[in-house]
């Protein structure tokens, strides 16, 4: 397989897996937790590193969701207090555990092979030279763990998708019918820090949380449908993947950066020209309005 095939399927991969989890973090209002949380899981790799000596997926992907877990009970643990705000919460406990793991890297870094670079801008370029044998093929080890997490978010969305839809869009109502609505904010969380972990080699912290939140907002301008919305993440994603690449190849520039420009750039296009929120839409209905009303006297 060409390695910019490749490459655009890695990238796609990661946008499938956040696509399928953004929506639910963006109608949650729970898209800055998202980051808080993709961040937090840093001194989780270090700490399997420290205790197992190994980067092996597993035991790395097993690692930050503890510390996953660990970050978002803390921020519940401060916000039940009712002496810190969300925002302030959320400010409070991912700083700390970031700057555990940035401390953790540096002091450790002669011996693990992870950078603050790589886990926070991530290269994409080097997907393709990162392979194990399977079936006698050589194959990217980032897609065969990106592959997984697809179809772990894949199965908890579809397996929860009523209980997902019902207490993203009535807390209480899911309270009420014993939905557990905490815990499956908690289980959502922790899905997203895990797929954050995963890419970490691929593409970097920054363009995970990109993926997560962009297509996902970019969606919620262009649907009032939850399963649409989902599609349109996932479809938006793929599109920052694929030209994002194109544009990146000839500039010779960044291509994780590429990918989210593009996904920014379709952001602010459904922003201003979405049927239902764009701006210039609302704009120009308004204007019609104002010209039809002297016809309608």
């Amino acid at each position: 397989m060409p390695d910019g095939i490749l490459i655009v399927l890695i990238a796609g991969l990661v946008a499938t897996a956040c696509g399928l989890l953004g929506p639910f973090l963006v109608l949650r209002r729970m898209a800055l937790l998202s980051d808080a949380v993709s961040h937090a899981v840093l001194p989780g790799i270090v700490a399997v590193w420290l205790v197992a000596q190994t980067r092996a997926p597993l035991p790395v992907i097993v690692g930050a969701a503890a510390f996953a877990v660990l970050c978002v009970l803390g921020i519940d643990a401060l916000r039940a207090t009712g002496l810190v705000a969300s925002d302030a919460a959320i400010a409070l406990v991912f700083p700390a555990l970031f700057s555990l793991g940035v401390l953790g890297v540096t002091r450790y870094a002669a011996g693990i092979h992870l950078d603050l670079d790589s886990t926070i801008y991530g290269e994409i370029a080097f997907v393709p030279f990162d392979t194990v044998r399977l079936g006698g093929y050589e194959v990217a080890r980032s897609g065969l763990v990106l592959g997984g997490v697809v179809l772990f978010n894949l199965l908890l969305v579809g397996l929860l998708w009523k209980e997902l839809k019902a207490t993203t869009f009535d807390p209480q109502f899911g309270a009420t019918v014993r939905l557990r609505p905490r815990l499956l904010s908690r289980l959502l969380l922790v899905a997203a820090a895990v797929t954050a972990v995963a890419a970490f080699d691929a593409v970097g912290a920054i363009l995970v949380v990109t993926l997560l939140i962009v297509p996902a907002a970019t969606a919620y301008l262009l649907t009032d449908r939850l399963v649409v919305m989902v599609a349109l993440a996932i479809a938006v994603g793929w599109v920052g993947a694929a030209a994002g690449y194109a544009v990146a190849l000839p500039m010779d520039s960044s291509i994780a950066g590429a990918m989210g420009l593009v996904c920014t750039a379709c952001f602010v296009l459904a922003l201003l020209l979405s049927p239902s929120h764009g701006l210039l839409t609302r704009r120009w209905r308004r204007r019609r309005i104002v010209a039809d009303a002297p016809l309608l006297r």
